[in-house]
């Protein structure tokens, strides 16, 4: 009677009704949200793959081109990772080739389009092989004796000169004294720098980047805006370690600093290195997992691979 009086009641008979039609649009957002994180996930995990098959789409363009019009037998005579103590091996053999004073040829071909007459020419009908392996440095001589292709980290700018022996930098392959490498992933950094040719571990962090969507009372596309938004934090947070190790505007006090002259690799997923390509001197799609120091030993490693061909 006092509600009625006062008006309470059809307040709370209001409140009931909102009360059901919550607990009603509650119970639908639990029955989907398992669905959404199903779908988060799976997004996920594309992006993964998109990484993992972009390696694969020259292999795969290589092969349409074989079947378009090349000869079906004409193929490599054998391919081979090289890295570590293998890969200054196979240098070093390179290196000690001597011939005469224009006996041997090294090419620089940045894609199928750029083989220079040089190389047409000295290779002969093993040349479409080169095209197949470019980007890379070709190397061949007078006899024939020598015939090969290297895919190395740092891809010259195109050249091609006979001389007297294969004209090979080091640091095609090998990183130098000022070179930094950073892995960068939308949940993780990590830094390290080269000393002696060993990798040197700086330093590195994780960030808490929300990974699916879990069950709650918030659309997917407020949870993709929250996850957008603690990505480009991360992002930020990456952007002053390498401002304060290279000794950015910002300066770094007391801490050791690359300094100016420092050769930045970036290594990491497809979808944040674009925000790191106008500083560093290199960017590189890479697989590595683990904690900052493991996933960063993975990712150098994987990068600093030449692939051999054996034309």
């Amino acid at each position: 009677m006092l509600d009625e009086l006062l008006g309470r009641a059809e307040l709370k008979a209001r409140i009931a009704e909102l009360e059901d039609e919550r607990d009603a649009l509650a119970g639908r957002l639990e029955g989907e949200s398992d669905r959404r994180q199903e779908a988060a996930r799976a997004r996920q995990e594309a992006e993964k793959e998109v990484n993992r098959l972009e390696d694969r789409v020259t292999e795969l363009e290589d092969r349409v081109e074989r079947l378009s019009g090349e000869d079906d037998s004409l193929d490599f005579r054998g391919t081979e990772d090289l890295r570590g103590d293998r890969l200054r091996e196979v240098l070093s053999r390179l290196d000690s080739v001597s011939t005469d004073a224009e006996g041997a040829l090294t090419a620089a071909v940045a894609d199928d389009r750029s083989l220079p007459s040089a190389a047409e020419s000295a290779f002969g009908d093993r040349a479409p092989l080169v095209r197949r392996a470019a980007p890379c440095v070709a190397l061949t001589d007078d006899a024939g004796v020598v015939s090969v292709a290297l895919s190395p980290p740092r891809q010259p700018d195109d050249f091609d000169r006979w001389s007297d022996g294969f004209d090979l930098d080091p640091a095609w392959f090998h990183p130098t004294e000022t070179t930094v490498v950073a892995l960068v992933r939308g949940d993780l950094f990590a830094l390290g720098r080269y000393e002696d040719g060993d990798l040197e571990f700086v330093e590195g962090f994780e960030s808490d980047v929300k990974s699916a969507h879990s069950k709650g009372g918030f659309s997917q596309a407020r949870f993709e805006r929250i996850r957008e938004g603690q990505i480009d934090d991360h992002i930020d947070r990456c952007h002053e370690a390498l401002d304060e190790f290279l000794g950015g505007d910002s300066g770094a006090g007391e801490a050791e600093t690359a300094g100016d002259d420092a050769d930045l690799v970036v290594l990491g997923e497809r979808t944040v290195l674009g925000e790191f390509r106008e500083r560093a001197a290199l960017t590189a799609t890479v697989d590595a997992s683990g904690d900052p120091e493991a996933a960063l030993a993975e990712a150098s490693r994987e990068f600093w691979t030449t692939r051999l061909y054996r034309l």
